[in-house]
């Protein structure tokens, strides 16, 4: 029987990792003729990942995890933010990687004659795109995994130029139904001064030399985005196939779990639906300033609260860390006045929190996993987006789909404040307002449980790709 080994370029980033590694599973899972390798592109300074790495190198059966050798890192005047400095530590790895690619090639076929081993793919994610030359030099398909939504893969395919950026103030892409205003396109995008938006436009373009574009979406979710790749005639076939999730989160891999079962044992004692939780991903973090005004809305609206709240990282590459006290974060005497109606702690396994009956709503920064968590749980949303694609996220639940509260769609940290007002109101509305948002959330949980099942949309379009693969 032929085997097929399938190996995975990941950037560096949880948002990104996670669900790469889940799809590797679920292939694997899938067809037993397929094998997954991991390649790990480490930066020393991504804590989380590194943790989620180690962990799964021990306990991970089916996959296999090579560790790249170091590079010299790019310098901070090739690379001022975390795209540049990410597409250029890929281009560095180039031989590293095509090296590891011809010795896996070489080691199957050495192996036992009564079963061949080919090196059916090599899958980049939407910032490893250096390594489709890579894939090219040693003629081997390369397949593109998408962690975004597939209305933030239109934007890269349909990226507006530099001149239309400085002079429109809305902006028309295929993949959304009403057109998008500035203010909610990803800062990478617009901000010009940091090479992102460079880099940005030679991912996008370079998608289209792919085989085939796997898309961490659903179907029934974004059809509007979904049918006009349909329209595309140079692009690759697209595969919508989630929800991918990993429901364990970091309660399966963080070696510190200490306030995880304190978390969960005070939503044991909480009324069905009755707690607010506010999470801002693991990247994400405020400024005290914006801390205070949630603090005082959070009590003023008077619901029953959970908070992961970060502090800002230290240097560039870094991810947010815990606080060792919030006394000097939060207005004074706030904790007291909270005592039993709420809990401010750092980070916390965001899916098992979401899927406690106790939890009514999710005031969320609109990363695309979590917005799939919320939705697989049938928690709606209020929006309050900080980084990456997530403004263009909150506008799609928001204005597009109707699966959403707006507190905000086009928050940046080190903009305007959110107020009191807006985050009193917002949480009430989210809480004790939404009744259509809920039910539509509702009705949208079950047909993305539904599209994995057996004949479901998902579970067609990746029997589809794995015969793809293995033809």
């Amino acid at each position: 029987m032929t085997k097929f080994e399938v190996v995975f370029v990941s950037t560096p980033a949880i948002g990104n990792i996670v669900p790469m590694v889940e799809f590797a599973n679920l292939l694997t899972k899938q067809n037993p003729q397929l094998s997954a390798t991991i390649l790990i592109v480490t930066v020393p300074q991504r804590l989380l990942v590194n943790t989620y790495i180690q962990s799964l190198s021990s306990s991970a059966t089916n996959l296999r995890f090579i560790h790249l050798p170091t590079v010299d890192p790019p310098t901070p005047d090739q690379s001022q933010s975390f795209i540049p400095y990410v597409s250029l530590l890929l281009e560095n790895q180039k031989n590293n990687i095509k090296n590891t690619l011809l010795n896996l090639t070489s080691s199957s076929t050495t192996e036992s004659t009564s079963e061949s081993v080919k090196l059916a793919a090599v899958f980049v994610d939407m910032f490893t795109t250096p390594i489709i030359d890579v894939a090219n030099e040693i003629n081997v398909p390369c397949y593109l995994i998408f962690a975004s939504p597939a209305s933030f893969l239109g934007l890269m395919l349909h990226l507006p130029s530099t001149e239309l950026l400085e002079s429109e103030t809305e902006f028309d892409i295929p993949s959304f139904k009403n057109p998008l205003p500035k203010p909610v396109l990803p800062s990478l995008v617009v901000d010009m001064k940091t090479g992102a938006y460079s880099w940005m436009a030679y991912h996008g373009e370079r998608y289209r030399e792919t085989k085939g574009i796997v898309v961490n979406t659903v179907q029934e979710l974004e059809p509007y985005s979904v049918q006009s790749f349909h329209n595309d005639l140079d692009l690759p076939p697209v595969y919508p196939i989630g929800p991918v999730l990993d429901l364990d989160g970091p309660a399966k891999w963080d070696p510190n779990p200490v306030q995880y079962d304190y978390i969960m044992e005070w939503l044991d004692k909480q009324v069905v639906g009755s707690v607010v939780f506010l999470c801002f991903g693991s990247l994400g973090s405020l400024e005290v300033k914006q801390v205070e005004e949630i603090a005082i809305g959070l009590e003023r609206a008077g619901v029953r609260f959970l908070w992961a709240l970060r502090s800002p990282p230290k240097a560039q590459l870094e991810d947010p860390r815990d606080y060792a006290s919030y006394e000097n974060i939060l207005p004074d005497g706030f904790l007291k006045r909270t005592v039993g109606m709420g809990i401010v702690c750092g980070w916390v396994p965001q899916a098992r929190v979401l899927a406690h009956k106790a939890v009514g709503g999710f005031v969320s920064h609109c990363g695309w996993n979590s917005i799939l968590e919320s939705l697989w749980y049938g928690v709606p949303i209020a929006t309050w987006p900080i980084y990456a694609e997530q403004q263009m996220n909150a506008f799609q639940m928001v204005r597009e789909l109707g699966l959403a509260v707006e507190i905000r769609l086009d928050y940046t940290k080190g903009g305007d404040l959110v107020r009191v007002e807006e985050v009193e109101n917002g949480v009430r509305m989210l809480m004790n307002g939404c009744d259509e948002i809920r039910k539509k959330v509702k009705e949208m949980s079950e047909k993305c449980k539904v599209a994995l099942m057996e004949n479901g949309s998902s579970y067609n379009n990746l029997m589809s790709f794995i015969q793809e693969l293995t033809k």
